[in-house]
């Protein structure tokens, strides 16, 4: 990790040459959820290729690029697709941009993506906030190795990764606007294929969705010393014994018609944060 720093720092620069505002809410989105941006009153795109050390997207429905500007008046930064170790990208490159956000100012990372949903009461297009997740990515760490302490501490807390305010805040917007909105447990395995009938039925088990990506950033940003909101948005519903076969393209469909909703959770936990600061 202690590599880390001047690479941070140079992607930060880089940035800050395109666009001069301190952000104060950076936001990951997933899989077909990049039509947020819409929301957002842009000052500057930058393509990910052009930052330095950055690694290029190649995940289906991610354009690769940071989008900055303001939403009601809050700056904010927004990663328009994200980065998979399926991808063939050691964690540490995944989580780089979270790193990066951090340096540019950031207090709160809002992370969105698309999930398999294995719980039986949720239905594709429902919305799940995640309350805590089971790191299943074949035992890598973007911590491993020898910790720079200018990054954070050794050995981060993780006993509540993802901020109880915020969640509560997240579950109640949803209450307002008259949609699901769920609480529960994110399982993130390394992918890129999706999983068989016995895999979900041991997931089952344990969590209430399945994703390829979240707990990385989360784990970053946690090390980093930031507030950490996640939604999940169900694109499909596994049920081990009549498993349909899934597909990246219908992920994208269902993950665009829930756009909406997630839409307002993230504008109110913006406007959220923005009253704090």
């Amino acid at each position: 990790m202690q590599h880390l720093v001047g690479q941070i720092q140079a992607a930060a620069d880089y940035l800050r040459q395109r666009w001069s505002k301190t952000p104060l809410v950076g936001v990951i989105l997933g899989t077909g959820l990049g039509n947020f941006t819409r929301e957002i009153k842009v000052e500057v795109t930058i393509p990910y290729g052009e930052v330095p050390h950055f690694p290029h997207s190649t995940a289906l429905g991610h354009k690769g690029q940071f989008v900055c500007g303001t939403i009601d008046g809050t700056p904010v930064i927004t990663m328009e697709g994200r980065f998979h170790a399926y991808e063939g990208y050691a964690l540490e490159q995944v989580t780089l941009p979270v790193r990066v956000m951090k340096e540019l100012g950031i207090k709160l990372l809002i992370i969105s993506n698309a999930s398999g949903g294995m719980n039986p009461n949720y239905a594709s297009g429902d919305i799940m906030v995640i309350d805590d997740h089971i790191h299943l990515m074949g035992g890598i760490s973007p911590l491993m190795g020898v910790n720079d302490d200018r990054l954070g501490p050794r050995f981060p807390d993780m006993c509540r990764p993802y901020d109880p305010e915020l969640i509560e805040a997240a579950l109640e917007i949803a209450r307002r606007e008259n949609f699901a909105a769920h609480r529960g447990v994110y399982i993130a395995l390394m992918g890129p294929n999706y999983e068989t009938r016995a895999e979900y039925r041991w997931l089952r088990k344990l969590g209430d969705v399945v994703g390829m990506s979240t707990v990385p950033e989360t784990i970053a940003a946690v090390h980093a010393g930031l507030r950490v909101m996640a939604l999940s948005t169900v694109t499909n519903v596994a049920k081990p014994d009549s498993l349909d076969k899934a597909s990246g393209e219908e992920v994208i469909t269902a993950a665009k018609s829930a756009e909406p909703k997630l839409t307002k959770i993230v504008r109110g936990i913006i406007a959220l944060e923005a009253k704090k600061s």
